[in-house]
């Protein structure tokens, strides 16, 4: 629904958008986009997948009609190597984990956007090692979006609590800004915290933290938390960057919204 409303989310995601550097392209890797293969969406025009029920009608019939990037595609399968990588030319697009952050980050649509999908069938150990691979990206100006949820328990949702967190997922929340913030490359010890079973009961939404993770490891810096806060009690909603000026947006940015986990292009640095 935030791809509908004008709220202290969206606000969030609109300014950081402003902030940042125009990237040249997209990577997303999505919590949404989890199958038993390593895949990239390889087509021109990508189609907006409606990957939900239950919404109002309203929101099936928002497109986000960003065009997708062959160039991009074939850039990740070689930088990948010797991962094997699928074109995915038809079957997949842009799915909601995806276009209902891009809408207020690029409203226009005018930024080429790729997805990496999130392979099921491999160990958390898989995805730190190929996320590392992609670091090189971020210096030709691609901007890498990884969106998910650090606690993420649908069974644990209480629906009419909107601001509230359960003690278990604040906990687990802390642990990761502590982990991410001195030892971001150690991050797989997290799924040995008491808290990971209830905080991330399946990987497909912890998973895309590794990615980001893994990039501010490669660079050697801490992951940093842009801003923080929780909704309804099992999700949490905080945020990290990679080479982001964290001061300027966390103050600036403060009680208005949720932004998600990325790391930006190199170009410059936002919040100057």
């Amino acid at each position: 629904m935030n791809t509908l409303e004008d709220n202290r989310f969206t606000a969030a995601w609109r300014a950081l958008g402003r902030e940042l550097p125009r990237p040249r392209a997209v990577l997303a890797i999505s919590a949404h986009w989890y199958i038993g293969a390593t895949a990239v969406t390889a087509m021109s025009r990508p189609r907006t997948i409606h990957d939900f029920y239950g919404f109002p009608p309203e929101l099936y019939a928002v497109q986000y009609p960003a065009p997708g990037s062959p160039e991009l595609a074939q850039e990740v399968a070689e930088i990948v190597k010797p991962h094997r990588l699928f074109f995915d030319h038809e079957q997949w697009g842009l799915d909601h984990g995806t276009w209902s952050v891009l809408a207020h980050f690029y409203p226009n649509a005018d930024v080429p956007v790729v997805q990496l999908s999130i392979n099921a069938l491999e160990p958390l150990e898989h995805h730190m090692e190929l996320a590392a691979r992609l670091a090189p990206l971020r210096d030709r100006g691609v901007l890498i979006l990884g969106s998910g949820n650090v606690v993420h328990n649908l069974r644990r949702v209480v629906w009419d609590r909107p601001d509230f967190a359960f003690d278990w997922a604040e906990r687990f929340d802390d642990a990761v800004l502590e982990q991410l913030a001195h030892e971001p490359g150690d991050v797989l010890k997290l799924a040995r915290h008491p808290d990971y079973p209830l905080a991330a009961p399946t990987p497909d939404h912890f998973i895309p933290l590794i990615y980001i993770a893994a990039l501010a490891a490669a660079d050697g810096v801490p992951a940093k938390a842009l801003v923080r806060g929780y909704t309804l009690g099992a999700a949490s909603m905080t945020s990290y960057g990679v080479g982001v000026d964290a001061s300027r947006p966390a103050q600036s940015l403060t009680d208005i919204g949720l932004l998600p986990n990325l790391v930006p292009n190199r170009t410059r640095v936002c919040g100057c």
